[in-house]
Formats: structure tokens, C-alpha cells, sequence
């Protein structure tokens, strides 16, 4: 694609999607006659327009009749809704997808890729000097580290060793991990627009530092749906981080529908406590008298659904019902007195604590195994300005054993192969750096122009590094890779063209990776 595409005309084949939405832009006035647009404003008058042709019109059936047929749609509604939760827009997905599912790993605050992926042996003659302004050229900083009067060149103090038969470089750190870089395609070229953690996040998860718009997971619950009719299509967990410093905040922009419909937001379960507030009845309600109490409920909200036309009744009507189905789906999904004894201990001595990122990994296999389609687990405190090589430490060993536990588990029971495994942070961290450098203490800035990204599972290659960074690793030297051209490579392994992926919202059709021309990256698929 050589130019900027602004909306992407659909041919005949390709249908709308729900809520009142279509999933493409009409090619032409003919085109929009057979694929017409409609969104819930273009609803509610419709419904309006009904009512008023039967209403002016002098047609007016009696109190009991209009009672009966309330009744019959809402029981049809429910009905629908009973049998399929999350079902995918029509047209779903647009070609034979290799993954059926997607876990996403962040590690929240900017992994510093020169002590985890990136290996730069010939760094150790830099130590301590003054990063040359042939490598920098003046590119921006962060207001952390501009008035430093030095920015010494602070090389990586733990070892590396080549991996698997690939013999992919990894840090001692991700010791783990690193048995598995054979299915693992390695971005050593990631790059991002944000320099700060606030947007920066907003745009690994959004595809846009501009708040308010769908998150990844959003976007892929909206179009595929989930086989899952008891749990969440798109379920986040943020588990404890064992490093003693402070983290950079969690938004819940980095889950959220944006202007998608609601009910496709990411449902948060807690890390602490019971993971869903109030799972359990009331004392004197029981599950039988839930049911009722929400069926009359569903009858209540659809007849504000026929009047008003506003598709987040809609969603409300649908959370009520979800989460009656996960009073009993939860409690289940989180008792793991059900694995072995060996898988247990291969995610680690801290799986058996509720909310740890341990925890977290083995749940997202359990989820992906219910049919959910998307898990995302958020773990914070990888925002190292300084004492990185202890505080790295903690970060790695609360992630770095699940996360290959992960992978091992997946792949054993033949679940990997169609269930896609992200892992990343929203930017990378300077080769300088902040604050005094030592032979055994160093902090790293924000570094937007490089980072590392792995993905393994369904649809990726495996054993294969894609992109390199300069020396210093701070500019790119082969294979940029933006962050939405990850997106797009995310999308295309679920079988969705992200191009013919938008929707209608303010006059625009928007998309998860926006108006520029993105790519796929096909070096790094099977």
C-alpha cells in the first residue's frame, strides 16, 4: 500500500457487524444501498419511524397484544442470548485464521531490551564514555535525563548464551524463556511514536496515543466473538510485582471498547480477594431466584431497547446475564486443585498465590481452554530509571519461569499451536545512563526508538530473529517494525485483514492501526 488509506471500500461478500454497525465502508452510492451504514443514531430513528407510522397512523393494538409480543421478542432475545453470548460479526474472520486465541503479556513501565534481548558484547569497551553524537544525532530525550551534564554509555551487567538450535542470544535473566526461543520469532526492532508511559501504553494497546479509542482485545472480541458462553470473550489480569518500588498506573483505557459498544470492554478480574466483587448471592437469594430476577430484568431492558434504540442497553442486558454465568464459571476457573502436581511446579513456587503473575499465566491457559479469546496480563514495575540490576531482577524472576511454563504448557497440550503468545512493553530504554553510573548500578531512560517483542503459537515462525539495532541499541539498522505493524500482525494471524477491519464512528472508519499504511509482518510468520 504506497498511500495513505482513509476508509477502505468493501466488496460484495462482506457484511455488517452488530450492534447497528457494519465492518466496512461501502465502495458507492450502489454500494451503499446493498451495504447500507448504520450506526445507533441511524437505529433510533428507525425505531422512532415505526412507531410513529403505527402510532399517527391510527393503528393501535391493544394493551394485552402489545403485552404479548413484548413478551415473545423478549423471550426470543433471551433465547438468543442464551445460546450464543459472543457471537462474531458476519463475514468473521475474513480468511483461515492460524490462531483461535491471543495471550498478551506487558510488562508495564519499558523492559530495558540491552539486559534482556538485545545482546551488545562489544559494549564493555564503551563503559562509562560519552554516548557519541554520531549514534544519538540529536534525537529526542526525556526532561529525565536532558539536563545531565554526561550520558555515560552504561553496558549490560549480566551474561547472555545462545539459545536452542537457533542459538538466539538471551539474557541469564530469562533463563526460562529462553529453552523455547525455537518457537519463538524475536522483534529486535520494535519502535514506537510515544516517548512517555501514559501514551505510550494507550498506543501498544490502542493502536493510538489519543485516549478513547477500542483496545486490541476489544477490537478482537468485537469481530470474533468467543466460543465462551460463561466467561468474559476478553478477560485482563494485573498481578503483583515483587520489586519494592513504585509502578507507573494501569488505565482502564488499555482494556477499554473506546467507542465501540461496552459490552466489549475487557472485564478486570481482581489480584486481591475474590476475583469478581459480589460472585456469591446475597444471603436469602439463591441461583434460582437470580435467574427469575434477571430474566424480568432482560424483559424490562428490551422494552427500553424497542423504545430508545440505544445499543448499551443492549450491553447492559448482556453483563447482567454474563455475570450470572460466572457465579458459577469463576469459582471453577480459579480452583486449580484440578492440575498436576507437575505443572504446578513448572510455573513456579509462586503459582499457588493468588494474584501473582504465576498465577496469572496459568489461569490464561485455563481461560483460553474455556474459550476465551483474549487474555491480557498487565505486570507492572519494569520502569527502571535507576538500581535497574536488582530491581530487574525481581521483575524477571516474577515472569520469567511462567512465562516458559507457559509456552511448555500450551504447547503439551497441543493448544499452542492456535493460540497466539505476546510478550513486550510499551518502548525500550537507553544505552546511557541515568543518574551515576558504577560497575554494578545503572538506571536507563525512556527509549521509544527501539524495543523487544516475541511472539510464539499460532501463526508465528519460530527460531527467527527479526530486525537489529546499531551497536549501542539505540537506533534501528534492519527491519523496522512499528507497533501497529504488530497489530496488523496479530490481527492476520486470527484470519482478520486489518485493513478490511474498521468502524464507523464520527463520520470516519476507524481502525485498530489507523490511516497510515501498516504491514504485516510476514518474515515472521509460519
Amino acid at each position: 500500500m504506497n498511500s495513505v488509506v482513509w476508509a477502505h471500500h468493501a466488496g460484495p461478500g462482506i457484511c455488517g457487524g452488530s450492534d447497528g454497525q457494519t465492518a466496512h465502508h461501502p465502495a458507492d452510492d450502489s454500494d451503499r444501498r446493498r451495504w447500507p451504514l448504520m450506526n445507533p443514531i441511524d437505529d433510533f430513528q428507525l425505531v422512532q419511524s415505526r412507531r410513529q407510522f403505527f402510532g399517527n397512523g391510527g393503528i393501535r393494538m391493544g394493551g394485552v397484544s402489545l403485552a404479548m409480543l413484548a413478551a415473545e421478542r423478549s423471550a426470543s432475545a433471551l433465547s438468543d442470548l442464551h445460546e450464543t453470548v459472543h457471537p462474531p460479526l458476519t463475514g468473521f474472520p475474513h480468511f483461515a485464521p492460524k490462531a483461535k486465541a491471543v495471550i498478551y503479556l506487558h510488562m508495564n513501565g519499558g523492559p530495558s531490551q540491552l539486559d534482556t534481548w538485545d545482546y551488545k558484547p562489544n559494549l564493555s569497551a564503551h563503559f562509562d564514555k560519552e554516548l557519541p553524537d554520531s549514534i544519538r544525532m540529536g534525537q529526542r530525550i526525556t526532561t529525565m535525563t536532558s539536563g545531565q551534564s554526561r550520558l555515560p554509555v552504561a553496558p549490560s551487567m549480566f551474561g547472555f548464551s545462545r539459545y536452542g538450535k537457533s542459538g538466539i542470544w538471551a539474557s541469564e535473566l530469562l533463563s526460562h524463556t529462553a529453552k523455547h526461543v525455537d518457537d519463538i520469532a524475536l522483534i529486535r526492532s520494535a519502535h514506537t511514536n510515544a516517548i512517555n508511559h501514559d501514551p505510550a501504553c494507550t498506543f501498544v494497546t490502542t493502536g493510538s496515543e489519543v485516549p478513547g479509542k477500542p483496545s486490541l482485545g476489544s477490537w478482537l472480541a468485537y469481530g470474533l466473538g468467543s466460543v465462551s458462553n460463561n466467561l468474559p470473550a476478553f478477560v485482563v489480569l494485573t498481578p503483583r510485582w515483587t520489586s519494592k518500588q513504585a509502578a507507573q498506573a494501569l488505565f482502564t483505557r488499555m482494556w477499554s471498547s473506546g467507542f465501540l459498544p461496552s459490552k466489549y470492554t475487557g472485564v478486570a478480574l481482581r489480584s486481591v480477594g475474590d476475583p469478581v466483587l459480589y460472585i456469591d448471592n446475597p444471603p436469602g437469594v439463591d441461583a434460582r431466584h437470580r435467574r427469575a430476577m434477571l430474566d424480568s430484568l432482560a424483559r424490562l431492558n428490551q422494552h427500553t431497547v424497542e423504545r430508545f434504540g440505544d445499543p448499551e442497553t443492549q450491553t447492559r442486558i448482556a453483563q447482567y446475564e454474563m455475570a450470572f454465568r460466572m457465579q458459577s464459571s469463576v469459582p471453577e476457573l480459579i480452583d486449580l486443585s484440578g492440575e498436576s502436581q507437575a505443572t504446578l511446579e513448572m510455573y513456579g513456587p509462586e503459582v499457588s498465590k493468588p494474584g501473582t503473575f504465576a498465577a496469572s499465566a496459568l489461569l490464561a491457559r485455563r481461560m483460553v481452554e474455556r474459550g476465551v479469546r483474549v487474555v491480557q496480563i498487565l505486570h507492572r514495575g519494569w520502569d527502571q530509571h535507576g538500581s535497574l540490576p536488582s530491581e530487574i531482577r525481581h521483575q524477571c524472576y516474577d515472569t520469567d519461569q511462567p512465562c516458559g511454563a507457559l509456552l511448555q504448557d500450551l504447547k503439551q497440550r497441543g493448544m499452542l499451536e492456535d493460540t497466539l503468545v505476546v510478550w513486550g512493553g510499551e518502548f525500550g530504554r537507553t544505552v546511557y545512563s541515568q543518574g551515576t553510573l558504577t560497575k554494578s548500578n545503572y538506571g536507563r531512560d525512556h527509549h521509544p526508538r527501539n524495543f523487544c517483542v516475541w511472539l510464539a503459537g499460532g501463526g508465528i515462525r519460530g527460531g527467527i530473529v527479526h530486525g537489529a539495532t546499531d551497536d549501542f541499541s539505540y537506533n534501528i539498522v534492519d527491519k523496522p517494525c512499528h507497533v501497529n505493524d504488530m497489530n496488523a500482525t496479530i490481527l492476520h494471524c486470527l484470519g482478520i485483514d486489518h485493513e478490511r477491519f474498521s468502524y464507523r464512528f464520527q463520520g470516519l472508519d476507524q481502525r485498530l492501526t489507523g490511516v497510515e499504511p501498516q504491514h504485516v509482518v510476514q518474515e515472521i510468520l509460519a
